[in-house]
């Protein structure tokens, strides 16, 4: 229960951030080489829109937090990915 309430507050520290300009956003949620590869071959091929692209980050940022990981890593966005499939599934 007390990592939930820690990251919690990273959570809202990163939020005000993560609304505000590119690239404070980007220094944020930094990815590493292979996740941003990751990432640029998702919006390619899956089309995902700039506001589906962020989101990804968003959730990416969320999943490497929970893994105390300071950057965004692959996994990280693959697993957010898999998530963004997953909500086009259930809304088709």
């Amino acid at each position: 229960m007390a990592k939930v309430r820690v990251l919690r507050d990273v959570r809202l520290r990163y939020r005000s951030r993560l609304s505000g300009p590119g690239t404070e956003f980007e220094r944020v949620a930094a990815l590493d080489r292979d996740g941003r590869r990751l990432i640029e071959a998702a919006v390619e091929k899956l089309g995902l829109s700039a506001r589906a692209f962020v989101k990804v980050l968003r959730v990416a940022r969320t999943v490497a937090d929970l893994e105390g990981e300071p950057k965004v890593r692959a996994p990280h966005v693959a697993e957010a990915i898999q998530g963004r499939l997953l909500d086009r599934e259930v809304v088709r």
